[in-house]
């Protein structure tokens, strides 16, 4: 009995398709992470935020400009305040969430707060509940271009709300 044991067609195509597909995920992901920092900058300095502005480049450490933006205290202080302990929580579930079986719950916990928090960052770019509710939505639906492309728009805005 001989087995053939060199690749065949199939076998090099969809190697190299899923070498291409790792790729451009790669190069969408920090696309991805250029366009939310420059955002998040660019929305802390114009909203007196600037000292903490710099967060926004640091990967993995940029959800505590994300929670700076969309905190619903009014002093400098007290944005500070909520943003470092929600980025201590966010931190805390992601240490969990590498424990097998309640990793997925607090996976859930995580991105119910990020949500919570793109909503509160729409609100202050809007002032409108209902128009901040629909844009979280068309940001899921669309991959999140939709708010890359508002958040460009209105990076140099102050907040509404």
């Amino acid at each position: 009995m001989y087995y053939e044991t060199y690749p065949n067609e199939m076998d090099l195509f969809f190697g190299g398709l899923f070498v291409v597909v790792i790729i451009v995920g790669l190069i969408l992901a920090l696309v991805g992470y250029i366009l939310t920092a420059i955002i998040y900058y660019n929305s802390a300095k114009v909203n007196g935020l600037g000292d903490i502005a710099f967060w926004s480049w640091i990967p993995v450490l940029n959800v505590y400009a994300l929670f700076a933006l969309g905190s619903s205290k009014t002093s400098i202080e007290g944005i500070k305040k909520d943003a470092l302990m929600f980025t201590l929580i966010y931190f805390g579930l992601l240490v969990v969430s590498f424990i097998p079986f309640i990793g997925i719950l607090t996976s859930i916990a995580m991105a119910i707060i990020a949500i919570y928090f793109m909503y509160r960052l729409f609100y202050r770019w809007t002032g409108d509940s209902g128009k901040a509710i629909l844009f979280i939505v068309l940001t899921l639906i669309t991959g999140s271009i939709f708010f890359y492309i508002y958040g460009l728009i209105m990076m140099k805005k102050p907040f509404v709300a």
